[in-house]
């Protein structure tokens, strides 16, 4: 039988829980790695987060594209995003490896696979890479973090209608 609670108790638990999601409001990034890159998303772009089910290819297409993906019901269309940038090819297999279902917004049916989510992250804990600017309309910001590592910010809706994004045939 379950526990019963009081009203009382519910509603200081309640509170609790409301003031600690309140303080830890301003972790608005998510942390993902693809490949070598480290990425950050907004946490309300960054969309569901599931491990890759089965793929399906797609022929005629670029070897960053990885297919489609059956979600609950609805198929996505999954981009590598390390292989989009140059990077070495993912394995979806892997236990860590992860799809973002970002497009979800927009009204767009759109994955990318990471090889692994790496939690909240605050702006905060990164300095400005102010020192070169980056080509990608895509890419908001260059970041340092306390071990110098390269962080880049995506912004999801630019990526999602970017012409190079959307064409994944080979020509």
């Amino acid at each position: 039988m379950s526990k019963r609670i009081s009203l009382r108790e519910f509603q200081e638990k309640l509170t609790l829980r409301l003031a600690e999601a309140h303080v830890g409001e301003h972790r608005g990034l998510l942390g993902v790695q693809a490949g070598n890159g480290y990425w950050l998303l907004s946490l309300p772009e960054s969309g569901e987060i599931v491990p890759p089910p089965a793929l399906a290819p797609v022929p005629l297409t670029h070897e960053w594209y990885r297919g489609l993906v059956n979600v609950r019901g609805v198929l996505y269309s999954v981009v590598d995003l390390s292989r989009f940038h140059d990077g070495p090819a993912l394995s979806s297999s892997t236990p860590q490896a992860r799809l973002l279902l970002v497009g979800t917004r927009q009204g767009v049916h759109s994955a990318i696979l990471v090889s692994r989510v790496l939690g909240l992250r605050d702006e905060e804990d990164f300095e400005l890479d102010a020192e070169a600017d980056d080509p990608r309309p895509w890419v908001l910001a260059r970041f340092r973090d306390a071990h110098n590592n390269l962080w880049l910010r995506l912004d999801v809706p630019q990526l999602l209608s970017n012409s190079i994004f959307l064409d994944v045939g080979v020509s």
